[in-house]
């Protein structure tokens, strides 16, 4: 995650301490994750999304598709629908965590 932070910052060309002040955190925090010192915390992330809504959340946290959604996208969105039986991966999930806008959070595991 920390790369995708440097490439989000790049893309608003912000300093580190321009990005902390723009979210809302103190700069040692935005230094400490780049230095790889720190990993962010759920509430750095929740700052990040609430600054940047058109940044895909998929991709900051997953690294999975374009940094950036199109208006459409965002206002179109559905929950995405997961379905593990026939998982060809063989994994199994052992945790589903969903984030809201409030930045609070629901953990759902399982059932074995």
């Amino acid at each position: 995650m920390e790369e995708r932070i440097r490439l989000l910052m790049e893309e608003e060309k912000l300093t580190a301490s321009k990005f902390a002040d723009a979210i809302g955190v103190q700069r040692s925090s935005i230094s400490h994750i780049l230095s790889g010192r720190n990993k962010p915390s759920l509430e750095l992330i929740n700052k990040i999304l609430d600054q940047y809504s058109d940044v895909n959340t998929d991709w900051l946290l997953l690294g999975k598709g374009p940094m950036k959604q199109t208006k459409e996208s965002v206002a179109g969105k559905t929950a995405p629908h997961y379905s593990f039986q026939g998982n060809p991966t063989g994994r199994s999930p052992v945790k589903i965590v969903i984030l809201y806008d409030d930045q609070s959070f629901e953990e759902f595991y399982p059932q074995k």
